[in-house]
């Protein structure tokens, strides 16, 4: 469960001080977005003008704004934030002359991708040429401008063409307390217009896995168990569909999305071994495997609690009160009773108890997850917590499910119609990430990654020296 830091491809900007002319900014717009960042604003310190087309009416604006026409708001400073949809940009033509020279930074988006041949931005510099316009502040909501950053959405994206109107916007969102970061050219406007429009990007790939494995092991599960039963004894277990056989496809849709999660993780190494090299990059499909770690991990996580939930219904259940209560009446009725085994205690116990610390530690991965969490970890404690005891959570339990099965693979009985239990094969890819990484984690193997790892690359010191032999 291993968590991608940032999504976007950012370059940080060095930032100029704030100028005395930036002291007093306008906001053209008197919606959300624009009363939330003139909020934002005046509690950075700044004095802020609203730009209004009826200033007269304009309510609920925040104390210590001041509102004004279009044209006069326009004269008074020399950024100006347009926190107004595109159909609405027709007011700025009028004010080209008071514009001419001044930096404009565009809020706006769409309702959806491509809805215009260009970019809002790039529409609204063709409007006003003679104004430096900045695309910026598009990605955070008004509740976020007017609550101010937090760990979760304290990054602002900006781009433009000209590198002082952009140094004068990143300096304003820093004052503001958040990250600024530059996108480069005006032309990346639309991949910030973009932005906001994603629905859970990183998700679509880890939720298309859960949704294949969990329908692919419910049919199977449904015809080897269910049907099963039902063709070759004529017995109706149907009912065992809504816990019992959720309660088989939960846990391993979750063992096998954890192993998921790391089985990328070996890929990559076997590759910079296999390559001797950390300087090339992986293949696209590795890379945007191990960008969307942490989803498959927060989504195996959910698979676990309903494994939890489940698990502590069964006595409860009309099915298991009807079998207890039978099965007691029917002992007594034989005057018999069952012996207690030791060594079933054993197995029992160590079964539950893995499962236990498996899921106390995989919750442990789910919490350091949150990004209030890891940002408060250094970067060695985030990479212990996801990557080693992460590893030891999938061991827990890959062993709780071995405990699970026992020895009733032995047994022919358990093959309906010649199948493997569902719980062996929840073991396949968890086994085979293990072994992989123990293998990994041997000696001569560990310290030759460690070095490639640091920069050390196979047969670049052979070939520097045969070159330095070729010029004496």
């Amino acid at each position: 469960m291993v968590e991608e830091r940032g999504n976007m491809k950012s370059e940080s900007v060095a930032l100029l001080p704030v100028s005395t002319e930036c002291e007093r900014v306008c906001v053209f717009g008197t919606g959300d977005i624009g009363r939330s960042l003139g909020l934002r604003l005046i509690q950075a310190g700044y004095s802020v003008i609203f730009g209004s087309r009826q200033p007269q009416t304009c309510n609920f604006l925040p104390n210590g704004a001041q509102v004004l026409g279009h044209v006069e708001a326009a004269q008074t400073a020399h950024l100006i934030f347009v926190a107004v949809q595109r159909e609405h940009y027709d007011f700025l033509v009028p004010l080209a002359n008071q514009l001419e020279g001044k930096v404009l930074v565009d809020l706006s988006n769409n309702l959806k991708k491509n809805q215009y041949p260009e970019a809002n931005a790039e529409y609204l510099q063709s409007l006003v040429p003679g104004a430096e316009v900045v695309k910026g502040f598009n990605t955070l909501s008004a509740w976020t401008l007017q609550n101010g950053p937090s760990d979760a959405n304290r990054q602002v994206y900006i781009c433009g063409d000209r590198l002082e109107a952009k140094q004068e916007v990143l300096a304003v969102a820093t004052r503001m307390g958040f990250s600024a970061l530059d996108q480069g050219s005006l032309s990346k406007s639309r991949d910030l217009e973009d932005f906001p429009l994603q629905l859970f990007p990183l998700w679509r790939l880890p939720m298309r896995i859960a949704t294949g494995l969990t329908a692919a092991l419910f049919f199977y599960l449904l015809i080897r168990d269910i049907l099963h039963a039902y063709i070759t004894q004529s017995k109706d277990i149907s009912f065992r569909v809504m816990v019992s056989l959720a309660n088989k496809v939960c846990p391993i849709v979750s063992l096998v999305m954890l192993a998921l999660c790391y089985l990328p993780g070996v890929l990559a190494s076997f590759l910079q071994l296999y390559r001797g090299t950390k300087y090339r990059p992986f293949p696209d499909w590795l890379d945007r495997w191990m960008l969307c770690r942490k989803q498959l991990g927060l989504l195996a996580l959910g698979f676990a609690f309903l494994h939890v939930l489940y698990t502590v219904i069964m006595p409860i259940r009309y099915h298991v009160r009807f079998w207890a209560t039978e099965r007691t009446v029917a002992l007594i009725r034989q005057n018999r009773t069952n012996e207690f085994s030791t060594s079933a205690a054993w197995h029992s116990d160590s079964y539950l108890s893995f499962g236990i610390l498996g899921f106390g530690l995989y919750v442990l991965l789910g919490i350091t997850s949150l990004p209030s969490v890891s940002n408060a970890l250094s970067w060695r404690e985030f990479s212990f917590v996801q990557s080693k005891l992460g590893h030891l959570t999938l061991l827990l339990c890959t062993i709780h499910t071995y405990l699970y099965g026992g020895i009733r693979f032995l047994n022919a009985s358990m093959y309906k119609w010649y199948s493997p239990p569902g719980y062996m094969l929840s073991l396949v890819v968890p086994t085979v990430v293990l072994l992989l990484k123990l293998f990994l984690l041997t000696p001569c193997v560990d310290r030759t990654i460690s070095r490639i790892r640091q920069g050390w690359e196979r047969g670049v010191n052979k070939r520097k020296n045969k070159m330095i032999k070729t010029v004496v």
